[in-house]
This record gives structure tokens, sequence and C-alpha cells, in this order.
């Protein structure tokens, strides 16, 4: 009897021929980038070090496209970008020590964010191994341990032979729900050596599904169906799983209203007569969701940010559908059902009764009336007047990054992405300087469609050389920075709890004649002028900045 996957092992006469002929002049490098071609990735980030030199070299021998950033960390950010927007991995070249250490702060993010990025960094020579001090260069006594707090998994590959099932093992792992960030390493030795191993032709890591069990979603349809006061949080989950359209269908069906985490930003319409937007930071949001006598939240951990600040209390029973096991019941009891986003709400849609109700529509209303009220008290038209501003500026489908700024802590409230998985923050983390790099990942990923980034005069100053790399590629981004002349939230933070800021004004450049100096060009606005001036760089090709000098400042909040 002969079994399927028999013909599949089963080499052709052409393919037996290829792997005992394999070209001349391949290295262990050459192994890393066509596996990397024969897993499906067509475009790789990263920045060249000493020890990595061996796959620098190979990206010439392939089909890859390399984008290169001028800091590691801004290579990690732009993959990032990358991984969001396409939902395929990221390939992120690194080099050993302090160029492998530059990137861990973009990694956390991926992994904050569930970013699907495969970072491939070089080591020391083989020799050097196992925790000596021998003295190499870039030499750590575990680079592993640096990277094993803050990616999914980790991976290494000794031998030239093992490096298409490490990639294949950590590809598998990125892709797996919660996708994110992971860590191979391989010896510089390992790199450059010559290889006589077959060329690596297409390569099987194929992520798991995390499937709801089925006793659990009858338990949830059965408690939705019966609720008089449902409702919906939707978190990043929705979107990384594309279940927007699985989200509307169970609203509609169950007559529950939705909010959306920052995170979770275009998961649902933001007009729609359900639609909750995203004013989580508020109480007005946090009493209405505490008052469901059932609630389900899907794709989300109910942390500090979607609980305004761990205030949210709530008093009926929480149904959580999370695709990270560590998140499930991390911060309130509840039914908690390990699965990814679109499957478990699949299941759910199968299931629960429709139910009628004439009230949520209006109670939707009635909040957000009283978050506009409390908005509309603390005089902050200006902030209202920018954000619209880049509103009407950016293309529906257009993505934007955002740093953190004071202009993105408002757009995570207040701003319609009106699409899924196209408004992206550093909110996962929260570290600065994420908006530009991850821009240009995004751009580098789709070039047919402008990019908007969003930062603050300080989050900028961590990004600035990246205007060469936007420059060298003709990236269409357009980089929106606010300028206030310091960490404007800092300086905000310090004031109203000390009475008094420090350490948080900056000394900065001229943002529009250093743009131009990397030939890219630059204008400097006003808030009357924002909107014509961004929507005129957005449709313009290649990289663009726009600079506005101004001082914002944030809501009240309602947590303290």
């Amino acid at each position: 009897m002969t079994h399927d996957h028999d013909l599949v092992l089963r080499p052709t006469e052409a393919q037996t021929a290829a792997a005992l002929n394999p070209p001349a002049g391949r290295n262990g490098g050459d192994l890393v980038v066509e596996t990397l071609a024969g897993l499906g990735a067509t475009t790789v980030f990263g920045l060249p070090g000493q020890h990595a030199l061996g796959m620098f070299d190979a990206l010439r021998r392939s089909s890859l496209s390399y984008v290169g950033l001028r800091v590691e960390n801004n290579a990690g950010f732009a993959a990032d970008a990358y991984g969001r927007i396409t939902g395929e991995v990221a390939p992120l070249l690194l080099s050993t020590g302090p160029g492998a250490l530059m990137a861990l702060a973009a990694l956390q993010e991926s992994a904050a964010a569930s970013a699907p990025v495969l970072a491939i960094g070089s080591q020391v020579p083989t020799a050097g191994l196992g925790g000596g001090r021998h003295g190499y260069l870039h030499e750590l006594r575990d680079q592993q341990a640096s990277f094993r707090d803050v990616v999914k998994s980790v991976h290494t590959a000794r031998t030239q032979s093992q490096i298409p099932s490490a990639i294949a093992a950590a590809w598998e792992s990125a892709l797996t729900a919660p996708h994110g960030p992971v860590w191979v390493e391989i010896p510089q030795d390992v790199l450059l050596a010559p290889t006589t191993l077959p060329v690596v032709t297409a390569m099987d890591a194929t992520p798991h599904e995390v499937v709801p069990r089925p006793e659990l979603t009858a338990v949830a349809a059965h408690l939705l169906s019966g609720a008089a006061r449902p409702a919906i949080i939707a978190g990043g989950g929705v979107v990384r799983s594309d279940a927007s359209g699985k989200l509307l269908a169970l609203a509609e069906k169950l007559n529950a209203p939705v909010v959306t985490t920052f995170g979770g930003k275009g998961a649902f319409p933001w007009e729609h007569p359900l639609s909750l937007q995203s004013w989580l930071e508020d109480r007005h949001t946090t009493d209405f969701l505490q008052s469901a006598d059932v609630l389900l939240v899907v794709g989300s951990g109910l942390g500090e940010l979607s609980s305004n600040y761990h205030t949210f209390a709530p008093r009926g029973r929480v149904i959580q559908i999370e695709a990270d096991a560590g998140k499930l019941e991390s911060n309130h009891p509840a039914l908690g059902i390990h699965a990814d986003a679109r499957l478990a709400l699949s299941a759910l849609l199968e299931t629960v009764e429709e139910r009628e109700d004439d009230t949520a529509a209006a109670s939707v209303r009635t909040v957000l009336d009283r978050v506009r009220a409390r908005i509309a008290a603390q005089e902050l038209t200006l902030e209202q007047q920018v954000l619209a501003s880049v509103r009407e500026a950016l293309p529906d489908d257009a993505p934007s990054f955002w740093d953190m700024t004071i202009l993105a802590y408002w757009a995570w409230s207040a701003f319609d992405a009106r699409h899924s998985n196209t408004m992206h923050s550093a909110q996962g983390a929260g570290g600065l300087g994420y908006g530009f790099p991850a821009a240009l990942g995004a751009a580098a990923a789709d070039p047919t469609r402008p990019v908007l980034a969003v930062s603050g005069d300080g989050g900028a100053m961590y990004s600035i050389a990246e205007l060469a790399t936007a420059r060298q590629y003709d990236l269409p981004v357009t980089w929106l920075i606010v300028d206030d002349g310091g960490y404007g939230i800092l300086r905000e933070y310090m004031q109203d709890t000390f009475g008094e800021a420090t350490a948080t004004e900056l000394s900065r450049p001229d943002f529009v004649a250093l743009a131009e100096s990397f030939g890219v060009p630059a204008v400097r606005t006003t808030p009357q002028s924002l909107a014509e001036d961004l929507a005129k760089s957005l449709t313009e090709p290649g990289p663009s900045v726009v600079v506005l000098p101004a001082v914002l400042r944030m809501f009240a909040p309602t947590h303290l």
C-alpha cells in the first residue's frame, strides 16, 4: 500500500540531480536565505555586522528583497509593522552582541502586540559557545538569555545541517496564535563556512490552529443568548485574526454594544449604532461595561490600558476568548476560552440565538453623549482640531503608525481607523521611536499606498537617521512631527504629580532643514493649514515630513 506521505518524500530525478550537484560558492548564509525563501519570505530587514556577514553576502545570490535601516531597533520596528500589516513572518537579520541587543526594545513591542518577527542573529564562533570567556568581539556569556524573556521561542543552529530545521521551527512558532517574535542564532563560522549541502527548496512550517473547546463555546453561547445587557470588548486579537466581519455579525445578532481596545482599533465600525468606539479611558464607558450582565472579551487580556488603569470591576459574568493562555483570567475571573478569535467567534455565531433589544443603540448614544460632554467641558478645541485634520487628510485605507506622544494618546480613544489593521501604535510595550521606522516597514510591504507616521519631537529624535532609509528606498511615508519642545506627556505627568517638570525640556533641531538635508521634502505647518499640508504630502511620491509646532494637552483622566 502506498501512502500519500511516501509520495511527498520521494524526490524526482531532477531534484536528485540538483541535490547531488549544488552550485558552487555557497556558504552557511545561503542556507539561511534559501530557507527563508522556501518558507515564503519575500522581504527581509536588518543591519549588517561582522559576525553576520555570511548571511548578508548570501542575500545577493537570493531573490529576497532587503531593506536596511540605520539602527537595529528601528529595523526591528520596521519588521514589526511588516508583520502586522501582512500577517506574514518578517525576517530580521542582526549581528552578535551589541547589534542583537539593540533590537530588544523592538522585539518587546512585537511580543506585546503579537507581531510575527523572525529575528536571526549571529553568534561568536562555535568554539566560544558555552559560557566561557574567550574574548571574542561582541561576546556575551549567554546571548540567548537576553532574548528568552522577550520572545516566544529561542532556537540555535550549531551546524549547517541544523539551519533549515531551526528556522522552520521558529517560523512555525511566530505564526502560531498568538503571533509573536522568535529568536534564532547561528555562529559566525557556521555562516561563513563553504557548504556542499543541497539548495533548500520548499519548506513546511505550518502553524498550529488554536481551536476553542466546543463545550466552552456552548456555555458561552448560552450565556450570551440569555443575557439582558450583553456587551463586547474587542481587542487586537480580532484584528490579527481578521475576524472583524464575524465580530460585526455576532454583535448584530446579539444586539450587543461593542468597544474596541486601543490595539483593536478598526475591529468594529466606528459609526455603527452599537459602537461605543474606543473611549476606554473614560468612566462613563467603564461604568457601562461594568453594568453588563454578560461581558464578552475577545482578543484582549484586559491589561492596564484596556481596563481604565485597572479600575474596571465587572459585576456580571465575563467570557474571555484569548489565544495567549497566559492572559486568560489573568486580571478577572472569567469563562476562559483559549482560542484564536476568528475560530471562537465562528463557533459562537453558529450557536447563539438572536436577541431582540430596542434599547441597546439608545444606551450607546447615551454613553457617547456623556463622553463628548466631558471632553467638551475641558476646552480642548486645538487637540480635537488637530486630530480631525489628520483624519481628513489620511485616505481611508492608508495605514498609520503612531509613536508614544500626546496626539497618539488622543487617537487611541478618539480616532476613527475606518478599516481593520490600518492603525497601529507602540502601546503594547510603550517605548519611544516606533512610529517612523514602523511606517517604513509598512511601506515596504505595500509601496502602492501612502503611509502616515506620527511622532512628537522627543520620539522623532530616536529615529531621525531613518530619513536616510526612507530616501534610499524612496518609501511613500509622510512623517508628521508634533514639536512641543520636550517630552510633552512626561511634562504633563510631572506637573500634575509634583507641581513642576524636570528633565522633560529638549533642545531640538530645525526638523524642516534637517529633513531637507536628507533630500526629503518638508514643510512647517499650523493647526489651520495642517489638513491641507498633510493631504498634499500624502499624495506626493516618496517620503516627506510635516512639522507642526504645537503644545497639546491630554484630556483629564478618570481613573484617579
